[in-house]
This record gives structure tokens, sequence and C-alpha cells, in this order.
């Protein structure tokens, strides 16, 4: 007699046909929050257009969705990866005698290139088969990544707490007590109740500042042609030597941001229990988080990545249905048409934004321990143990210490490699390396079944 399978599942987990309509349109309300606090901060440190942000999120997001086959539940929105390259490029600029906004499509460029490194990648997955370059992602390499993500992002969580705490922990207290005690459709939605209780109270006492807000118009386009890769070719005022030293500068940024990708598109197959790097294909996702990043810059816009603020939702919530992120997207596309509305977005609290998100990161770094669980990763083989200590020692270390970034010159240029890259591609060559029989990321019917339970 066979082994008899356990449902381990004993929640469940909604879909489109379940939920109806009317719900459907919430939850897709709570990715679009989930997404905008670090989606719409991006071009606020940076000085690119929230609005033009926004469109191009939400047009990558059903661009990923489309080259999918619609079977990955992910948000594509800002990476703040290329934060670095993008003041490098606006300082040189300036030597140049550059204003920030004529310096930034020069930055674009360097994306856009970055974004066709996504591309090669995915052509090697093609040609040789994506479980043959995932031998080099085991759980025990993506884990650590994926928990280090979790951890790095924290503290920003607590900065934006600290503006002011009785804000933030509104937010908290909400999300905490609709997702425990909550019944029905408040259960389903706790991040979008926090958002929106957090910012009543703050605006209630006084904590909110809508000038802004007030002096926006009601419609407007979110592109400025002056403001993209193809406005500054069309000046006819190109510095080639700039162009140049921006995709040198940039470019490599990608092969972190690359790294990132497949720790991400591992977190969501983990939280809903699918193997997505089979299934639509690690090749598909590559191509879509690339080609979404490259138009993006093309048109002035932030590179793009897979977000974990939107994974954390899809845990929290049990709701993997992919028709809910593509609802977010289109909510942003609409949006983005609307200055006042991102005004309002940009308006809300950083303490709001801070409170969501220590749950939210926390989140993703339990995915990240999950992934390990689930995967039966093996910590008594020393192997094991040493490829985990060094990513997560140096993803942490070089993050939080003085350093910042691990930074080297390539001839006159100056290349820095933020904590997470350099603890990437440390875990990968040690996993490659290192004697012993080396783990796949290949999880059975079996522990893909527990993966639907938080």
């Amino acid at each position: 007699m066979g082994k008899e399978k356990k449902n381990v599942v004993d929640e469940p987990i909604f879909d489109a046909r379940t939920l109806g309509t009317p719900k459907m349109l919430v939850l897709g309300l709570q990715h679009l929050f989930a997404m905008f606090g670090a989606t719409v901060l991006v071009p606020i440190l940076t000085g690119l257009s929230v609005s033009a942000t926004l469109l191009f999120a939400g047009l990558a997001t059903l661009f990923m969705h489309l080259v999918t086959g619609k079977k990955v539940p992910v948000f594509l929105g800002s990476s703040f990866a290329f934060l670095g390259g993008y003041f490098a490029v606006v300082a040189s600029g300036a030597e140049l005698g550059l204003s920030q906004r004529e310096a930034l499509p020069y930055a674009c460029i360097g994306v856009a290139c970055a974004g066709l490194l996504y591309l090669i990648l995915a052509l090697i997955c093609k040609a040789f088969g994506s479980k043959n370059v995932m031998r080099f992602f085991p759980p025990v390499v993506t884990g650590p990544i994926i928990i280090a993500i979790g951890l790095i992002l924290a503290p920003s969580a607590i900065n934006n707490c600290s503006t002011n705490w009785w804000i933030a922990l509104v937010a908290i207290v909400v999300v905490i007590v609709c997702n425990i005690w909550g019944k029905g459709m408040i259960k389903i939605v706790p991040i979008l109740m926090g958002v929106l209780v957090s910012y009543l109270v703050a605006a209630v006492t006084g904590n909110v500042d809508f000038t802004v807000v007030k002096e926006a118009a009601w419609i407007g386009l979110p592109v400025q042609m002056q403001d993209t890769v193809f406005g500054l070719f069309a000046s006819g005022k190109v510095n080639t030597g700039l162009v140049i030293s921006s995709i040198v500068m940039i470019v490599p940024i990608a092969f972190a941001t690359m790294m990132e990708h497949v720790g991400d598109i591992s977190a969501i197959g983990g939280a809903i229990g699918k193997n997505l790097i089979e299934d639509p294909g690690l090749h598909r996702t590559l191509i879509g988080d690339g080609i979404g990043t490259t138009i993006a810059a093309l048109f002035g816009a932030p590179a793009n990545t897979t977000y974990g603020e939107n994974t954390g939702v899809l845990v929290l919530t049990k709701v993997y249905d992919p028709k809910v992120v593509r609802l977010a997207a289109i909510y942003a596309v609409v949006l983005s048409f609307c200055p006042k509305f991102a005004a309002l977005i940009s308006a809300m609290p950083a303490a709001t934004i801070g409170g969501v998100s220590i749950i939210l990161y926390g989140m993703i770094s339990a995915v990240g321990v999950r992934n390990m669980v689930e995967n039966h990763t093996n910590f008594q083989k020393s192997r094991n143990v040493i490829v985990a200590a060094v990513i997560l020692g140096l993803a942490l270390g070089v993050n939080f210490s003085d350093l910042g970034s691990i930074s080297f010159q390539i001839g006159s240029l100056n290349i820095a490699l933020s904590g997470l890259a350099v603890a990437s591609i440390a875990g990968i060559v040690l996993n490659a390396i290192l004697p012993g029989k080396r783990e796949e990321y290949m999880p059975n019917e079996e522990n893909s079944s527990s993966l639907g339970k938080f």
C-alpha cells in the first residue's frame, strides 16, 4: 500500500472564483499600497518622475505577466540597487556643468543597458535549461540571500517609524489585529487597513502636509519627453564620454539585481507552493524583468525589480491569484495620469510606511527561512553551514559597516558593489567549488503543498 499524502495546508487559499470581483478589486488596492511606499521613494531620492515611475511599474508588471503566461503573482516596482549608479552619474554630470535633470537621462542609458543583461542570462537558461542554471542557486544560497534582503530593508522601516512611533504603532497594531482576529474580508486586507487607518489618524492629528496635494493638477501626462533618453538624443547635445561612463558604472549592478531576481522568484514560488523556476521558467521571468527595466529607463523611469513587499502580502493574505497583482498594475497605470493622486501618496507619512514595512520586511526573511526548511536543506553538512554563514556575514557586515560597499578601480572608474552583491557572488562561488554534493532547488509535490501555510 502506498504512503498516503497528508495535506498540511489547513487554511484556505483564495482565488478570483472564490472571492468574487468586488473583493478582488479591493485586494488589488492592497498590493498597490504595498508597493507604493518603496516605488515612489526611488524617484523622490533620485529626482525622476513619480508619475512615470507609476506608469512603467504598472506596464512592466503587465508585460511580465504576459511573458510568463499569467502564472507568476509578481509586481515590478522601483529598484533601490541602482541608486548609487544614479547618484554617481549625476555627480559626473555636475562636473560637466549639467543639472540633475539634464544628467539623469545619461544614468537611464546605463540602466537600460543593465536590463539587457537579463536577456543574456535568459538565453543561457533557455539553452542549457533552468535546472542546470539553478544548480548554482540552491536553497542554501537563495535562502540566506532572501533572509539578508529582508534584514537589510528592516533598518529603513525603523528609520521611517522613528519619524512618529505612535503613527507607526497604529499601522502595526491594525495589521496584526485584522490578520489575527479579523473576519471575512477584513482578515484578507490587513495591509490596506493598516495603511488607511494609520494615514487617517496622521491626518486627523495634523501630521500630514497636504500643500503639495492642493497644488497638483487632476490630470496630466506622466512622461515628459525632455526627461527621456529619446529626448536626450533628440536634443543633439549628447556627451559621448558621459554615456560610456554611465554604462560602465551602472551595468555591473545588474549582476547583483539578477541574483535578487532569482531569490525573489524562489521566494514567490515558495510562498505559493509552485516551482516557478521550472514553470513558466526562469528565462521567462528574466525576460519580463529585463525588458521591463530597459523600457522604463528609456522613458525616464527607475529600474524595475521583483517586489518583496508584494510577496509579503501574498504570504499574509494567502491570495495567490496573479489577477490581484495585475489589478494593482492597472491601478498604477491609471493613477499615473493623475498628478494629484501621486502627490497624495507622496504625502503619506513615513511612519505609516515604516509601520507596515516592519511586518512585510520581516516576512521576506521568514520566507527565506522557509525556503530552506521546506527544501530540506541539510545544515549538518559543513559546506552548507559555511555557504550560509559567508552569505549572511558579508551581506549584513558590508551593508552595515562604515564602508557600506566594496569599492575597486577599473582604470579611472570606481566600481562599488553592495554587501548583497558581494555576498551573492561569494555564496555562488563557494557552493560551486566546495567539496561534497551540491543541493538543488527542486521542491517536490509533498513539500510544496505545505508552502501555503505561514
